[in-house]
């Protein structure tokens, strides 16, 4: 593995844990404490969450991570002979499909209607409902994808 594939992997590690551990809170008590206040309450600290996740340093993680997932899938193709190249290839794929798609497939449309509500009506306490028993298991996909993701480029490092 040369020094820049080796820089290149460790960096995707890093990313992939961090954001795995990022989703690991929010599965293991941020969601479950949200869902036992009244729903009103829960869908009001929810909306500002997902407004302020919008930062830099969040959206450094999450996509710069994804970007860095797709250029070691390219040096993994471009390495396809060396025994950490599959490694690497399985572990940017499944962070860029798994963690990526899924968010942007699956959780922001869900966090993009929950938005679009009024915290203290019927609908909204009903939408909540739905939210919570949808949502939080896609998001424990995801965190599982990225701590993956993890664990193949590690491995990767260690076979280069």
């Amino acid at each position: 593995m040369s020094s820049a594939i080796f820089i290149l992997t460790l960096a995707t590690a890093l990313g992939s844990g961090l954001v795995a551990g990022f989703f690991f809170g929010v599965s293991t008590f941020l969601m479950p404490v949200l869902g036992r206040l009244p729903a009103a309450q829960g869908i009001a600290v929810m909306q500002a969450i997902n407004v302020r996740v919008i930062n830099p340093w969040f959206m450094t993680a999450l996509f710069g991570t994804a970007l860095a997932c797709i250029a070691v899938i390219v040096a993994a193709l471009a390495n396809l002979d060396d025994s950490f190249a599959p490694y690497l290839l399985a572990g940017g794929v499944i962070y860029v499909v798994a963690t990526i798609g899924l968010t942007m497939a699956y959780n922001v449309p869900r966090n993009d209607a929950l938005a679009a509500l009024d915290p203290g009506t019927a609908e909204a306490a009903r939408y909540w409902a739905r939210y919570l028993a949808e949502w939080t298991p896609a998001n424990h996909v995801r965190g599982a994808a990225a701590l993956l993701a993890c664990g193949l480029q590690i491995a990767a490092i260690h076979l280069g």
